[in-house]
């Protein structure tokens, strides 16, 4: 049986080594390439073409659900997982409506993570217990989340307003026009009832999207080409 090739993306080495000896641990899984963020995860991907992406939400610049659609867009087979630390339904739905086929969250035993890769891989889904009952709750509780009117490319947009860049600043980061995401800009705030762009920040905060400690922006120069 050929292995299964996993290209990892997380910013924090560590973090990657840890899922790297967690998984090779299991002869089948072979980690061919690690990512440190968005836009060399999709350099990488190109180049190895895993059988499996592992990718944190919580990326510098350009986080993973714009990732996971640029893959996707890329190669409509791409199999990804998410594995993060947010619990919320929000991030999960938005993944999936990305192009995500599972989400694990990293508070999760680390026999979830392997199975989840094993489901993936063969074509299924995979949903982490504690994802799955907060999903089940909201429903229940007829929850509406500050994203679900947004695709995830808006959500994406919003939350790199939210930590500080301009609509200049964010265009090279997309691969848009400035006039492009200046339009999804003022559709965000039609979207989500913001009266101003300090209102905006303070919808993306309440809601999850950014924290105090958000990583800064990586270079625009680096965003690969289309």
């Amino acid at each position: 049986m050929s292995k299964v090739s996993i290209l990892l993306v997380d910013d924090h080495p560590v973090v990657r080594e840890g899922y790297r000896r967690l998984l090779e641990m299991h002869s089948e899984f072979h980690v061919c390439a690690e990512a440190e963020d968005a836009q060399s995860a999709y350099v990488l991907y190109k180049q190895h073409r895993p059988s499996v992406v592992v990718m944190d939400l919580g990326l510098r610049g350009v986080g993973g659900i714009e990732a996971v659609r640029r893959i996707r867009e890329w190669d409509k087979d791409a199999r990804i997982l998410i594995f993060s630390m947010h619990e919320g339904a929000a991030f999960a739905l938005k993944a999936f409506e990305a192009g995500a086929a599972g989400y694990v969250t990293k508070s999760s035993d680390p026999a979830q993570l392997v199975r989840a890769v094993a489901a993936v891989v063969r074509g299924g889904h995979f949903l982490s217990e504690d994802v799955a009952q907060a999903l089940a709750a909201d429903r229940l509780a007829g929850t509406q989340h500050l994203t679900e009117s947004l695709t995830p490319r808006e959500t994406e947009i919003l939350r790199l307003l939210a930590t500080g860049l301009s609509s200049e600043e964010i265009a090279p980061l997309l691969n848009l026009s400035h006039k492009t995401v200046r339009n999804h800009h003022y559709a965000i705030k039609a979207k989500i009832g913001a009266r101003s762009d300090a209102h905006l920040v303070w919808l993306a905060l309440a809601a999850g999207l950014i924290q105090i400690d958000q990583p800064g922006p990586v270079d625009p120069a680096a965003t690969p080409d289309g």
